[in-house]
Protein backbone atom coordinates (compact mmCIF):
# COMPACT_ATOMS: atom_id res chain seq x y z
CA UNK A 1 0.00 0.00 0.00
CA UNK A 2 1.44 3.43 -1.31
CA UNK A 3 1.86 6.34 1.77
CA UNK A 4 1.27 10.09 1.60
CA UNK A 5 1.50 12.81 3.55
CA UNK A 6 -1.69 14.41 1.62
CA UNK A 7 -4.07 12.69 -0.45
CA UNK A 8 -6.57 15.16 -2.11
CA UNK A 9 -9.82 13.62 -3.23
CA UNK A 10 -11.38 15.72 -6.58
CA UNK A 11 -8.80 17.17 -9.51
CA UNK A 12 -10.87 20.45 -9.78
CA UNK A 13 -9.07 23.69 -9.67
CA UNK A 14 -9.42 23.69 -5.67
CA UNK A 15 -7.84 20.01 -5.45
CA UNK A 16 -5.00 20.34 -7.98
CA UNK A 17 -3.69 23.66 -6.52
CA UNK A 18 -4.18 21.92 -3.22
CA UNK A 19 -1.61 19.29 -4.46
CA UNK A 20 0.91 21.48 -6.00
CA UNK A 21 0.90 23.77 -3.03
CA UNK A 22 1.07 20.41 -0.94
CA UNK A 23 3.76 18.88 -3.09
CA UNK A 24 5.93 22.26 -3.35
CA UNK A 25 5.95 22.49 0.55
CA UNK A 26 7.59 19.15 0.66
CA UNK A 27 4.91 16.81 1.19
CA UNK A 28 4.41 13.55 -0.47
CA UNK A 29 1.27 13.96 -2.59
CA UNK A 30 -1.85 11.97 -4.23
CA UNK A 31 -4.78 13.55 -5.80
CA UNK A 32 -7.33 10.94 -6.72
CA UNK A 33 -9.95 11.37 -9.63
CA UNK A 34 -12.64 9.55 -10.74
CA UNK A 35 -13.32 10.62 -14.18
CA UNK A 36 -10.20 10.39 -17.50
CA UNK A 37 -9.19 13.70 -17.20
CA UNK A 38 -7.95 15.78 -14.39
CA UNK A 39 -9.43 19.32 -14.11
CA UNK A 40 -13.18 18.93 -13.01
CA UNK A 41 -15.75 20.66 -13.71
CA UNK A 42 -14.64 24.23 -14.35
CA UNK A 43 -11.94 22.93 -16.78
CA UNK A 44 -14.03 20.40 -18.58
CA UNK A 45 -17.51 21.46 -18.46
CA UNK A 46 -17.32 24.40 -16.62
CA UNK A 47 -15.34 28.04 -16.87
CA UNK A 48 -12.75 26.97 -19.59
CA UNK A 49 -15.43 25.69 -22.16
CA UNK A 50 -18.10 28.10 -21.50
CA UNK A 51 -15.25 30.64 -21.95
CA UNK A 52 -14.28 29.69 -25.34
CA UNK A 53 -17.78 29.29 -26.42
CA UNK A 54 -18.55 32.81 -25.21
CA UNK A 55 -15.28 33.87 -26.90
CA UNK A 56 -16.10 32.46 -30.49
CA UNK A 57 -19.64 33.17 -30.80
CA UNK A 58 -18.43 37.08 -29.59
CA UNK A 59 -16.51 37.02 -32.72
CA UNK A 60 -19.37 35.67 -35.24
CA UNK A 61 -21.82 38.70 -33.53
CA UNK A 62 -18.64 41.21 -34.25
CA UNK A 63 -17.87 39.89 -37.61
CA UNK A 64 -21.90 39.98 -38.24
CA UNK A 65 -22.83 43.13 -36.81
CA UNK A 66 -20.22 45.58 -36.04
CA UNK A 67 -17.44 44.70 -38.55
CA UNK A 68 -18.83 46.89 -41.11
CA UNK A 69 -18.73 50.12 -38.89
CA UNK A 70 -15.18 49.75 -38.45
CA UNK A 71 -14.49 49.49 -42.19
CA UNK A 72 -14.21 45.85 -42.78
CA UNK A 73 -15.85 44.23 -45.24
CA UNK A 74 -16.37 40.75 -45.83
CA UNK A 75 -18.04 39.70 -48.98
CA UNK A 76 -20.37 36.95 -48.72
CA UNK A 77 -22.21 35.36 -46.80
CA UNK A 78 -21.40 34.98 -42.40
CA UNK A 79 -21.50 31.54 -41.30
CA UNK A 80 -21.91 29.45 -38.31
CA UNK A 81 -20.00 26.31 -38.24
CA UNK A 82 -21.51 25.14 -34.82
CA UNK A 83 -19.36 21.57 -35.12
CA UNK A 84 -15.99 23.27 -35.69
CA UNK A 85 -17.00 25.84 -33.00
CA UNK A 86 -17.40 22.64 -30.45
CA UNK A 87 -14.43 21.12 -31.71
CA UNK A 88 -12.44 24.36 -30.65
CA UNK A 89 -14.05 24.46 -27.66
CA UNK A 90 -12.94 20.79 -27.21
CA UNK A 91 -9.28 21.06 -28.26
CA UNK A 92 -8.92 24.35 -25.85
CA UNK A 93 -10.35 21.72 -23.08
CA UNK A 94 -7.64 19.01 -24.07
CA UNK A 95 -4.65 21.41 -23.77
CA UNK A 96 -5.87 22.95 -20.44
CA UNK A 97 -6.33 19.34 -18.65
CA UNK A 98 -2.97 18.20 -20.57
CA UNK A 99 -1.19 20.97 -18.65
CA UNK A 100 -2.40 19.97 -14.99
CA UNK A 101 -1.19 16.70 -15.91
CA UNK A 102 2.16 18.15 -16.48
CA UNK A 103 1.93 19.76 -13.85
CA UNK A 104 1.26 16.87 -11.94
CA UNK A 105 4.34 15.74 -13.36
CA UNK A 106 6.62 18.30 -13.00
CA UNK A 107 5.49 18.54 -9.07
CA UNK A 108 5.68 14.41 -8.70
CA UNK A 109 1.96 13.95 -7.70
CA UNK A 110 1.10 10.18 -8.01
CA UNK A 111 -2.09 10.54 -9.69
CA UNK A 112 -5.21 7.83 -8.98
CA UNK A 113 -7.90 7.59 -11.65
CA UNK A 114 -11.21 6.15 -9.62
CA UNK A 115 -13.82 6.71 -7.29
CA UNK A 116 -12.43 7.66 -4.02
CA UNK A 117 -14.02 6.61 -0.60
CA UNK A 118 -13.07 6.87 3.08
CA UNK A 119 -12.20 3.38 4.92
CA UNK A 120 -11.05 4.95 7.60
CA UNK A 121 -9.52 8.35 8.46
CA UNK A 122 -5.97 7.62 6.68
CA UNK A 123 -6.87 5.17 4.41
CA UNK A 124 -8.89 5.51 1.18
CA UNK A 125 -10.44 2.89 -1.49
CA UNK A 126 -10.10 3.34 -4.83
CA UNK A 127 -12.58 2.02 -7.45
CA UNK A 128 -12.08 2.39 -11.23
CA UNK A 129 -8.53 2.06 -12.98
CA UNK A 130 -6.40 2.22 -10.47
CA UNK A 131 -8.07 0.19 -8.14
CA UNK A 132 -6.90 -0.31 -4.64
CA UNK A 133 -6.05 1.35 -1.41
CA UNK A 134 -3.93 4.32 -0.20
CA UNK A 135 -3.04 5.67 3.34
CA UNK A 136 -2.61 9.30 3.76
CA UNK A 137 -1.85 11.33 7.10
CA UNK A 138 -4.13 13.88 6.25
CA UNK A 139 -7.18 14.19 3.31
CA UNK A 140 -8.57 16.57 1.75
CA UNK A 141 -12.39 16.70 -0.10
CA UNK A 142 -12.27 18.84 -2.90
CA UNK A 143 -15.08 16.85 -4.94
CA UNK A 144 -16.96 19.81 -6.32
CA UNK A 145 -20.82 20.57 -7.29
CA UNK A 146 -22.95 19.44 -9.63
CA UNK A 147 -25.72 21.62 -11.50
CA UNK A 148 -29.27 20.92 -9.19
CA UNK A 149 -32.39 20.28 -10.35
CA UNK A 150 -36.31 21.46 -9.49
CA UNK A 151 -37.82 17.97 -8.03
CA UNK A 152 -40.05 17.89 -10.84
CA UNK A 153 -37.88 17.88 -13.98
CA UNK A 154 -36.94 15.34 -15.52
CA UNK A 155 -33.36 15.95 -17.81
CA UNK A 156 -33.48 13.80 -20.42
CA UNK A 157 -30.23 15.63 -21.50
CA UNK A 158 -31.25 15.54 -25.37
CA UNK A 159 -34.00 18.46 -24.78
CA UNK A 160 -34.20 19.20 -21.13
CA UNK A 161 -30.53 19.82 -20.76
CA UNK A 162 -27.69 21.09 -18.24
CA UNK A 163 -24.96 23.73 -18.73
CA UNK A 164 -22.95 20.26 -19.48
CA UNK A 165 -25.08 19.18 -22.18
CA UNK A 166 -25.07 23.01 -23.62
CA UNK A 167 -21.42 23.00 -24.01
CA UNK A 168 -21.51 20.11 -26.80
CA UNK A 169 -25.24 21.02 -28.53
CA UNK A 170 -24.53 19.55 -32.51
CA UNK A 171 -27.43 21.98 -33.45
CA UNK A 172 -27.96 26.04 -33.00
CA UNK A 173 -31.38 25.79 -30.52
CA UNK A 174 -34.89 27.28 -32.34
CA UNK A 175 -35.62 28.44 -29.21
CA UNK A 176 -33.81 27.94 -26.27
CA UNK A 177 -35.66 28.48 -22.45
CA UNK A 178 -33.62 29.06 -19.85
CA UNK A 179 -34.60 28.44 -16.30
CA UNK A 180 -33.12 30.43 -13.73
CA UNK A 181 -30.85 33.88 -14.54
CA UNK A 182 -28.14 33.31 -12.76
CA UNK A 183 -24.50 33.49 -13.77
CA UNK A 184 -24.41 29.73 -16.08
CA UNK A 185 -28.07 30.82 -17.62
CA UNK A 186 -26.84 34.37 -18.88
CA UNK A 187 -23.68 33.03 -20.30
CA UNK A 188 -25.04 30.31 -21.94
CA UNK A 189 -27.97 32.24 -23.10
CA UNK A 190 -25.97 34.71 -24.74
CA UNK A 191 -23.93 32.21 -26.28
CA UNK A 192 -26.76 31.09 -28.20
CA UNK A 193 -28.46 33.87 -28.77
CA UNK A 194 -25.38 35.51 -30.54
CA UNK A 195 -25.90 32.37 -32.80
CA UNK A 196 -29.29 33.08 -33.70
CA UNK A 197 -31.50 31.35 -31.41
CA UNK A 198 -34.44 32.71 -29.88
CA UNK A 199 -33.59 33.06 -25.81
CA UNK A 200 -36.35 33.12 -23.38
CA UNK A 201 -35.08 33.15 -19.54
CA UNK A 202 -37.31 32.53 -17.03
CA UNK A 203 -36.28 33.67 -13.47
CA UNK A 204 -38.25 33.11 -9.94
CA UNK A 205 -36.69 36.21 -8.29
CA UNK A 206 -37.83 39.99 -9.54
CA UNK A 207 -34.44 40.30 -11.43
CA UNK A 208 -31.35 38.23 -13.04
CA UNK A 209 -28.26 38.03 -10.89
CA UNK A 210 -30.16 38.46 -7.77
CA UNK A 211 -27.27 38.04 -5.28
CA UNK A 212 -25.38 40.69 -7.14
CA UNK A 213 -25.75 44.79 -7.07
CA UNK A 214 -29.32 45.77 -8.04
CA UNK A 215 -27.55 48.36 -10.64
CA UNK A 216 -25.63 45.74 -12.23
CA UNK A 217 -28.67 43.77 -12.46
CA UNK A 218 -30.72 46.54 -13.93
CA UNK A 219 -27.95 47.21 -16.79
CA UNK A 220 -27.24 43.49 -18.03
CA UNK A 221 -30.92 43.14 -18.26
CA UNK A 222 -31.13 45.97 -20.71
CA UNK A 223 -28.56 44.56 -22.45
CA UNK A 224 -30.05 41.28 -22.86
CA UNK A 225 -33.52 42.70 -23.76
CA UNK A 226 -31.39 44.91 -26.27
CA UNK A 227 -30.32 41.77 -28.09
CA UNK A 228 -34.22 40.79 -28.10
CA UNK A 229 -33.83 38.35 -25.11
CA UNK A 230 -37.27 37.36 -23.46
CA UNK A 231 -36.42 38.09 -19.81
CA UNK A 232 -39.26 36.64 -18.03
CA UNK A 233 -38.70 37.71 -13.86
CA UNK A 234 -40.92 36.88 -10.99
CA UNK A 235 -42.01 33.62 -12.88
CA UNK A 236 -42.23 30.51 -10.62
CA UNK A 237 -41.87 27.42 -13.10
CA UNK A 238 -44.45 24.87 -12.66
CA UNK A 239 -43.68 22.22 -15.06
CA UNK A 240 -41.21 21.22 -17.71
CA UNK A 241 -42.91 18.34 -20.28
CA UNK A 242 -41.38 17.25 -23.38
CA UNK A 243 -42.98 16.71 -26.18
CA UNK A 244 -41.00 14.81 -29.65
CA UNK A 245 -38.79 17.36 -30.12
CA UNK A 246 -40.70 20.04 -28.44
CA UNK A 247 -39.84 21.36 -24.54
CA UNK A 248 -43.29 23.18 -22.89
CA UNK A 249 -42.48 25.29 -19.74
CA UNK A 250 -45.59 26.50 -17.42
CA UNK A 251 -44.46 29.14 -15.20
CA UNK A 252 -46.86 31.09 -12.94
CA UNK A 253 -46.33 34.92 -13.62
CA UNK A 254 -46.92 37.40 -10.24
CA UNK A 255 -50.34 38.04 -10.53
CA UNK A 256 -51.09 34.53 -10.08
CA UNK A 257 -51.37 33.64 -14.39
CA UNK A 258 -50.10 30.83 -15.56
CA UNK A 259 -48.01 31.38 -19.12
CA UNK A 260 -46.76 28.71 -21.29
CA UNK A 261 -43.43 28.57 -23.51
CA UNK A 262 -42.45 26.56 -25.93
CA UNK A 263 -38.82 26.05 -27.18
CA UNK A 264 -36.89 23.03 -28.52
CA UNK A 265 -34.23 23.21 -25.57
CA UNK A 266 -34.78 23.55 -22.08
CA UNK A 267 -31.98 24.55 -20.36
CA UNK A 268 -32.33 24.05 -16.64
CA UNK A 269 -29.73 26.21 -14.92
CA UNK A 270 -31.03 26.71 -11.12
CA UNK A 271 -27.68 26.57 -9.46
CA UNK A 272 -25.18 23.92 -8.21
CA UNK A 273 -25.16 21.32 -5.08
CA UNK A 274 -21.86 20.28 -3.27
CA UNK A 275 -21.31 16.60 -4.34
CA UNK A 276 -20.18 14.08 -2.17
CA UNK A 277 -21.68 11.07 -3.36
CA UNK A 278 -19.46 7.87 -2.92
CA UNK A 279 -17.55 9.28 -0.33
CA UNK A 280 -18.37 7.21 2.48
CA UNK A 281 -17.75 10.29 5.11
CA UNK A 282 -20.28 8.33 7.83
CA UNK A 283 -17.14 5.93 8.32
CA UNK A 284 -14.98 8.74 9.47
CA UNK A 285 -17.74 11.22 11.48
CA UNK A 286 -17.40 14.20 8.94
CA UNK A 287 -20.60 15.61 9.03
CA UNK A 288 -22.65 17.38 6.24
CA UNK A 289 -25.59 19.88 6.71
CA UNK A 290 -28.67 19.98 5.78
CA UNK A 291 -27.51 22.06 2.22
CA UNK A 292 -25.21 19.06 1.58
CA UNK A 293 -22.12 21.11 1.99
CA UNK A 294 -18.92 19.47 4.11
CA UNK A 295 -18.61 21.46 8.03
CA UNK A 296 -15.43 23.00 8.25
CA UNK A 297 -14.26 24.98 10.93
CA UNK A 298 -12.10 28.38 10.28
CA UNK A 299 -8.95 26.44 9.15
CA UNK A 300 -11.42 24.17 6.87
CA UNK A 301 -10.56 20.98 9.54
CA UNK A 302 -13.72 18.47 9.55
CA UNK A 303 -15.14 17.08 12.33
CA UNK A 304 -12.33 14.68 11.87
CA UNK A 305 -9.26 16.52 12.67
CA UNK A 306 -7.06 15.48 10.16
CA UNK A 307 -9.40 15.30 7.08
CA UNK A 308 -9.95 18.93 5.23
CA UNK A 309 -12.75 20.34 2.25
CA UNK A 310 -12.48 23.08 -0.13
CA UNK A 311 -13.77 24.46 -2.37
CA UNK A 312 -17.52 24.36 -3.90
CA UNK A 313 -18.18 21.34 -1.21
CA UNK A 314 -18.36 23.82 1.57
CA UNK A 315 -20.06 26.77 2.63
CA UNK A 316 -19.33 30.00 0.58
CA UNK A 317 -19.63 31.03 -2.95
CA UNK A 318 -18.69 28.17 -5.79
CA UNK A 319 -16.26 30.00 -7.39
CA UNK A 320 -12.99 28.04 -9.20
CA UNK A 321 -10.78 31.18 -7.62
CA UNK A 322 -11.91 30.47 -3.85
CA UNK A 323 -11.85 26.77 -4.18
CA UNK A 324 -7.66 27.78 -5.04
CA UNK A 325 -7.27 29.91 -2.06
CA UNK A 326 -8.87 27.22 0.23
CA UNK A 327 -6.64 24.52 -1.38
CA UNK A 328 -3.56 27.10 -1.00
CA UNK A 329 -4.99 27.93 2.73
CA UNK A 330 -4.88 24.21 3.31
CA UNK A 331 -1.18 22.85 2.65
CA UNK A 332 0.08 26.18 4.34
CA UNK A 333 -1.64 25.16 6.90
CA UNK A 334 -0.74 21.18 7.23
CA UNK A 335 2.75 22.81 6.95
CA UNK A 336 2.67 24.88 9.83
CA UNK A 337 2.12 28.18 8.43
CA UNK A 338 -1.03 30.70 9.23
CA UNK A 339 -2.16 31.73 5.48
CA UNK A 340 -5.59 33.91 5.75
CA UNK A 341 -8.23 34.20 3.59
CA UNK A 342 -10.70 37.14 2.95
CA UNK A 343 -13.77 36.29 1.77
CA UNK A 344 -15.34 39.68 1.53
CA UNK A 345 -12.78 40.09 -1.05
CA UNK A 346 -13.31 37.02 -3.77
CA UNK A 347 -14.80 38.61 -6.69
CA UNK A 348 -17.76 37.05 -8.23
CA UNK A 349 -17.34 37.86 -12.55
CA UNK A 350 -19.86 36.90 -15.17
CA UNK A 351 -17.99 36.58 -18.04
CA UNK A 352 -21.41 37.89 -20.71
CA UNK A 353 -20.28 40.96 -22.96
CA UNK A 354 -20.30 43.10 -21.42
CA UNK A 355 -18.35 41.53 -18.42
CA UNK A 356 -19.81 41.84 -15.08
CA UNK A 357 -17.64 42.07 -11.95
CA UNK A 358 -17.94 42.84 -8.34
CA UNK A 359 -16.10 42.44 -4.67
CA UNK A 360 -17.21 43.41 -1.12
CA UNK A 361 -20.28 44.68 0.25
CA UNK A 362 -23.31 45.30 -2.02
CA UNK A 363 -25.67 48.91 -1.04
CA UNK A 364 -28.05 46.19 -0.21
CA UNK A 365 -26.22 44.91 1.85
CA UNK A 366 -24.93 47.95 3.30
CA UNK A 367 -28.70 49.11 4.32
CA UNK A 368 -29.07 45.90 6.15
CA UNK A 369 -25.83 46.56 7.96
CA UNK A 370 -26.99 50.26 8.32
CA UNK A 371 -23.67 51.28 7.48
CA UNK A 372 -23.50 55.24 6.12
CA UNK A 373 -21.75 55.38 2.62
CA UNK A 374 -21.48 57.14 -0.50
CA UNK A 375 -21.68 56.71 -3.79
CA UNK A 376 -19.44 57.39 -7.04
CA UNK A 377 -20.23 55.79 -10.38
CA UNK A 378 -19.01 56.68 -13.86
CA UNK A 379 -20.57 55.45 -16.97
CA UNK A 380 -18.09 53.56 -19.70
CA UNK A 381 -19.68 55.62 -22.26
CA UNK A 382 -17.65 58.97 -21.44
CA UNK A 383 -14.17 57.04 -21.68
CA UNK A 384 -12.01 57.54 -24.96
CA UNK A 385 -10.80 54.33 -25.07
CA UNK A 386 -14.66 52.55 -24.67
CA UNK A 387 -15.81 55.26 -27.54
CA UNK A 388 -12.71 54.27 -29.53
CA UNK A 389 -13.25 50.55 -29.38
CA UNK A 390 -17.60 50.47 -29.20
CA UNK A 391 -17.29 49.30 -25.66
CA UNK A 392 -19.72 51.55 -23.99
CA UNK A 393 -22.37 50.06 -22.13
CA UNK A 394 -21.82 49.87 -17.98
CA UNK A 395 -20.22 52.05 -15.38
CA UNK A 396 -17.80 51.85 -12.53
CA UNK A 397 -19.66 52.11 -8.66
CA UNK A 398 -17.78 52.57 -5.85
CA UNK A 399 -19.18 52.18 -2.43
CA UNK A 400 -17.04 53.97 0.19
CA UNK A 401 -17.69 54.38 3.90
CA UNK A 402 -19.22 57.93 4.78
CA UNK A 403 -17.20 58.93 7.14
CA UNK A 404 -13.37 56.90 6.51
CA UNK A 405 -13.47 57.03 2.80
CA UNK A 406 -12.47 53.31 2.92
CA UNK A 407 -13.73 51.68 -0.06
CA UNK A 408 -16.50 48.86 0.86
CA UNK A 409 -17.58 47.66 -2.01
CA UNK A 410 -16.57 48.16 -6.32
CA UNK A 411 -19.26 46.73 -8.76
CA UNK A 412 -18.88 46.74 -12.65
CA UNK A 413 -20.19 45.96 -15.89
CA UNK A 414 -18.62 47.01 -18.97
CA UNK A 415 -15.61 45.63 -21.40
CA UNK A 416 -12.65 43.96 -19.24
CA UNK A 417 -14.88 43.91 -16.28
CA UNK A 418 -13.37 40.72 -15.38
CA UNK A 419 -9.75 41.95 -15.32
CA UNK A 420 -10.35 45.45 -13.96
CA UNK A 421 -12.16 43.92 -10.65
CA UNK A 422 -8.42 42.97 -9.75
CA UNK A 423 -7.50 46.41 -9.35
CA UNK A 424 -10.75 46.86 -6.70
CA UNK A 425 -9.45 43.75 -4.64
CA UNK A 426 -5.92 44.81 -4.57
CA UNK A 427 -7.01 48.52 -3.41
CA UNK A 428 -9.28 46.86 -0.89
CA UNK A 429 -7.01 44.01 0.30
CA UNK A 430 -5.00 47.03 1.15
CA UNK A 431 -7.83 49.36 2.55
CA UNK A 432 -7.45 51.81 0.60
CA UNK A 433 -9.76 54.92 0.78
CA UNK A 434 -11.70 55.92 -3.09
CA UNK A 435 -9.21 58.74 -2.47
CA UNK A 436 -6.64 56.61 -2.62
CA UNK A 437 -7.21 55.13 -5.86
CA UNK A 438 -8.68 58.47 -7.54
CA UNK A 439 -5.25 59.60 -6.68
CA UNK A 440 -2.81 57.34 -8.54
CA UNK A 441 -2.29 57.59 -12.18
CA UNK A 442 -3.94 55.29 -14.72
CA UNK A 443 -2.57 54.86 -18.18
CA UNK A 444 -4.34 56.99 -21.16
CA UNK A 445 -6.91 55.80 -22.93
CA UNK A 446 -7.82 52.75 -20.87
CA UNK A 447 -11.05 50.92 -19.32
CA UNK A 448 -9.10 51.17 -16.04
CA UNK A 449 -9.32 55.22 -16.24
CA UNK A 450 -13.33 54.34 -15.42
CA UNK A 451 -12.29 52.58 -11.76
CA UNK A 452 -10.42 56.24 -10.98
CA UNK A 453 -13.01 58.61 -12.17
CA UNK A 454 -15.55 56.45 -9.93
CA UNK A 455 -13.04 56.94 -7.46
CA UNK A 456 -12.99 60.60 -8.03
CA UNK A 457 -16.44 60.97 -7.90
CA UNK A 458 -16.92 58.92 -4.43
CA UNK A 459 -14.41 61.36 -2.69
CA UNK A 460 -15.83 64.49 -3.44
CA UNK A 461 -18.16 64.64 -6.44
CA UNK A 462 -15.39 65.21 -9.21
CA UNK A 463 -15.14 63.08 -11.87
CA UNK A 464 -13.18 64.62 -14.77
CA UNK A 465 -14.80 63.67 -17.85
CA UNK A 466 -18.97 63.89 -16.99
Amino acid sequence: MNSYDVAVIGSGPGGYVAAIRCAQLGMKTAIIEKYSTLGGTCLNVGCIPSKALLSSSHHYEEATKHFEEHGIEIPGDIKVNLEKMIARKQAVVDQTTGGIDFLMKKNKIDVYEGLGSFIDSTHIKIEGKDAGEIEAKNIIIATGSKPSNLPFISLDKERVITSTEALKLKEIPKHMIIIGGGVIGLELGQVYRRLGAEVTVIEYMDRILPTMDAGLSKELNKVFKKAKCKMMMSHKVQSVERKGDEVIVKAENKKGEIVEFKGDYCLVSVGRRPYTDGLNVEAVGVKINDRGQVEVNDHLQTSTSNIYAIGDVIKGAMLAHKAEEEGVFVAETLAGQKPHIDYNLIPGVVYTWPEVAAVGKTEEELKVDKVEYKVGQFPFRALGRARASGDIDGFVKILADKTTDEVLGVHMIGARCADLIAEAVTAMEFRASAEDISRYSHAHPTFAEAVKEAALAATDNRPLHV
